[in-house]
Parts: structure tokens; sequence; C-alpha cells
């Protein structure tokens, strides 16, 4: 299980290093892509094939199903990273993230998402306030 906030920083060449707690977690293959709210999403294979399934089995017919194809996989690149876990994000990537040196990985179980800082610290002070809300929208689902 992925969790955890670990701060990283970016390279001028775009070049990042995955937290070691992250990387003996995940496997030799990754893929990284666009997240929603600006963030980006890294999944090692397991974990992408499994996200793969969950989308495809959703009927190609739907307008959503086609659209998070177009998000989720148009955006999508396999990475190579080496023994000490660094790899370079793809420059449409940090564009889209807004992502400028210091960067937040994030665990959310079975992703890992990248936030830059400051994008994180404005998310996470909306989600602080709004904490007590979201649980009770979570136990009316129920």
């Amino acid at each position: 299980m992925l969790i955890g906030e670990y701060k990283g920083k970016l390279t001028e060449k775009n070049r990042i290093a995955i937290p070691k707690k992250f990387r003996v977690k995940l496997e030799d293959k990754i893929y990284i892509t666009r997240g929603y709210e600006r963030c980006l999403i890294v999944l090692d294979e397991n974990r992408w094939n499994n996200l793969i399934k969950n989308i495809e089995i959703k009927p190609f017919l739907n307008r959503s199903v086609r659209d998070t194809k177009r998000f989720i996989l148009g955006g999508a690149e396999e990475i190579n990273w080496d023994s000490q876990g660094r790899f370079v994000i793809p420059e449409s990537l940090t564009t889209y993230a807004e992502i400028e040196k210091e960067v937040i990985f994030v665990g959310i179980s079975d992703w890992l998402e990248v936030w830059d800082n400051q994008k994180w610290e404005t998310k996470l002070a909306d989600l602080t306030e709004s904490a007590g809300e979201i649980a009770e929208r979570l136990a009316d689902n129920n």
C-alpha cells in the first residue's frame, strides 16, 4: 500500500526521484499520467493494468468513458527509472500540473500523486476545511 507524503525537487531538466519508501513498493515498470485537480498520477505496471481494466469494462458508447480514456490514457507515458528512482517527467505533464520546482508525492493506496508544492498546500487546506462535510457525504452514499 502506498501511503504518506514526501517532498521532492524537480531539476532543470524535469528529473525527479521517487522517494525510497514508495520505490520499494513499486514494480520496475511505471507509468505517469494526468491526474485530477492538476496533479500527476504514478502507477506501476500491475496497478496500471488494474486501472485500465476498470476503464475498459465501461461501455465505449458512454461519453464520460471516452473522455476518461482521452484524459488518462492520452496523457500517459511509460517511464524508465534508474536504481535511485530518478526519471524525467515529460514536459507536457509538468506543464499540465504546473510543477515549478518543489513537489509533494502523496501515496493514495494504489497510486502516487505528484503535486506542485504550492498546489498541494492549497488542496490540503481545502481538504482540511471540508473534511467533516466530505465524511458526511460519504456516509450518506452508503
